[in-house]
Order: C-alpha cells, then sequence, then structure tokens
C-alpha cells in the first residue's frame, strides 16, 4: 500500500452495519475474542517496562477476560476504557460503575472513532499519556482504519506503544468457497494482509512495526453447531449480502450446503479456518519537516526536547 495518498475505504464493508456492531450493547464476549485476546496477553511478556496507564478500546467486543489478563499484568496503572460502545455496555460487562449522565458534546457527536473516545469527560487517561493502547480483534471492523489509527496514535504518549489483533483474509476460507459454489454473495468482507497493515502503521506516523499472524482451525460437529457459532460471534458485514432476512429453506440448503463442501476432519467434524493477524508499533519522537519557516506544536516539540541526542 502506498502512503502517497490516503487510503480509501475497505472495499466491500458495510460501515453502517459495521458501525451497528461495534456499538452493540453486549454483557459478554465474543468467545473468539476471548481466545484470541488470552494469547495476545501473553505478548506482554515481550516488553521489559509494564504501562504506568494503558487504554483499551472497545473492550467488551474484544474480551472482558482479556481485559483483566492485561490488567492483573499492571496491577499499578491507570486505565481508560475508550471506542465505539457505549459506558451503559461497559457497565453491564462488569468493566464500569453506572455511568454519570453523559456531557452535551456526546449527545451532538454519534459514532464516529475520532469522537466517541473517552468513556466520560474526566477520563482517568488523557489522550498523548498511554503508554499502551491496546484493541483486540476490532481493526477489521472499520471502513477507514488509516482514521482510527490515527485516533491510537493521539492517545498515545512518545515511545508508547499500540498493540492490536485483526482477522486476517484467510478468516471463513473453506466458507468463502462454498459460497462461491453456490453463487451466493459472499459471507463476510475481505481481510486486509498482513504487510499491508504494516504499511498502513508506517504511512500513519508508527515506527518499527511488527506483524505476525497464525491460523486457528474451528471444528464443529454440524452445520448447526457451525452457525450458532458464526451468529455469537460476528455477522456477515458484506455490502452485497443477502437485503432481506433468509427463510427456512435457505437455511436447510445453507446447512446442506455447509455438510457438503466445507471440509472434515479424521473424526468427521467439519473444520473452519480463522486468520489472526498481530501487530504493534511504537510512536515515534516527532521530528519537524525543515523549511523556511518551521511551525511545532508544543507537545512535540517538548517531546523532541527530553529525547537524549544520538550518539555519532
Amino acid at each position: 500500500m502506498s502512503d502517497a495518498a490516503t487510503p480509501g475505504p475497505v472495499p466491500d464493508l458495510d460501515p453502517v452495519a459495521a458501525r451497528r456492531w461495534r456499538e452493540r450493547l453486549r454483557a459478554t464476549s465474543p468467545w473468539l475474542s476471548e481466545e484470541v485476546g488470552r494469547r495476545m496477553a501473553q505478548r506482554l511478556s515481550w516488553f521489559r517496562q509494564r504501562p504506568a496507564a494503558w487504554v483499551n478500546w472497545n473492550p467488551v467486543l474484544g474480551g472482558v477476560q482479556a481485559h483483566r489478563a492485561v490488567a492483573a499484568q499492571c496491577p499499578e496503572a491507570v486505565v481508560e476504557l475508550a471506542g465505539d460502545e457505549s459506558p451503559v455496555t461497559w457497565q453491564a460487562a462488569g468493566l464500569r460503575p453506572a455511568p454519570a449522565a453523559a456531557p452535551w458534546w456526546r449527545r451532538w457527536i454519534g459514532g464516529a472513532a475520532t469522537a466517541n473516545a473517552a468513556a466520560s469527560s474526566a477520563a482517568a487517561v488523557a489522550p498523548g499519556q498511554a503508554d499502551l493502547l491496546w484493541a483486540n480483534l476490532s481493526l477489521h471492523l472499520y471502513d477507514r482504519p488509516h482514521e482510527v489509527l490515527q485516533t491510537w496514535k493521539q492517545w498515545l504518549r512518545t515511545d508508547g506503544i499500540v498493540m492490536f489483533s485483526c482477522l486476517g483474509p484467510d478468516t471463513l476460507i473453506e466458507l468463502r468457497r462454498a459460497y462461491a459454489l453456490a453463487g451466493w454473495p459472499p459471507p463476510a468482507p475481505a481481510m486486509t494482509d498482513m504487510h499491508d497493515w504494516g504499511d498502513m502503521l508506517v504511512a500513519t506516523g508508527f515506527a518499527e512495526p511488527v506483524m505476525d499472524m497464525e491460523r486457528l482451525t474451528l471444528t464443529y460437529p454440524d452445520a448447526q453447531r457451525l452457525l450458532a457459532d458464526l451468529r455469537a460471534g460476528g455477522r456477515n458485514l458484506h455490502q452485497g449480502r443477502r437485503a432481506v432476512t433468509p427463510g427456512r429453506a435457505h437455511l436447510r440448503a445453507w446447512q446442506a450446503l455447509v455438510e457438503r463442501e466445507l471440509p472434515r476432519t479424521s473424526d468427521g467434524h467439519l473444520s473452519l479456518t480463522v486468520e489472526v493477524i498481530y501487530g504493534h508499533a511504537v510512536k515515534p519522537v516527532p521530528r519537524a519537516r525543515v523549511s523556511a519557516s518551521t511551525q511545532v506544536p508544543l507537545d512535540d516539540l517538548r517531546a523532541m526536547l527530553r529525547r537524549p541526542p544520538a550518539n555519532g
């Protein structure tokens, strides 16, 4: 992906449906989010210094137990909840007490990741003060992810770390092939490749991006169990999905297609792939562009002055 131009929207992702899913009132987290969040939390051991302040982006969608796993590794840290979820969702999941009345600006501004950023007007962590921005299984749900990366960068202090996971292109690949054979619209939008996420991080102004991935194989005794899992974990956010709710005839056709076309394990279970992409990067010291007249924001100037000079 070139950094010469601002990236456009993610192809085929319905932004309205995606926003509704992110903002959905839920008291528990999808099990896949909890599993991936558990694996991502183990990666905190890679970093020598624990954060003194961190932000969890869409923490209920990303896993309540995963949130607690991170908090347990940083028991002295101050934490802020942010993203598109409402304080009511955080309260329902046991992450926050009952919210106070929303300030006037929250009543007038809705939905956008850049606006719906803090839990209240008295945030525990102010933008620009977080050592860690944690975002589990959320980034692929935005039609303009570069704007979300910019928001994450604004939360971080200089040398702060963004740590995230999202779904990759091979997610539901067996189901995609089955749908194509049946002539149906795809079961999900196309997912962004790991290397493109790395390019996007650099284009956004992050440094030292590290990307990797793993493939999880999920198995199910039958199509009905698989469908229940799909419904619990998400929605088809493809813009070309069926415009009406499928009836019983389509449900029977779907089950028959899945039973017939999906691969099976040695014990006869249906198998489905989920590709999980992990990434982390650093917010670097800002560097002023040299010109005849250079203007540097005061906070950036302070960060540059705090950094010791390079040797040589």
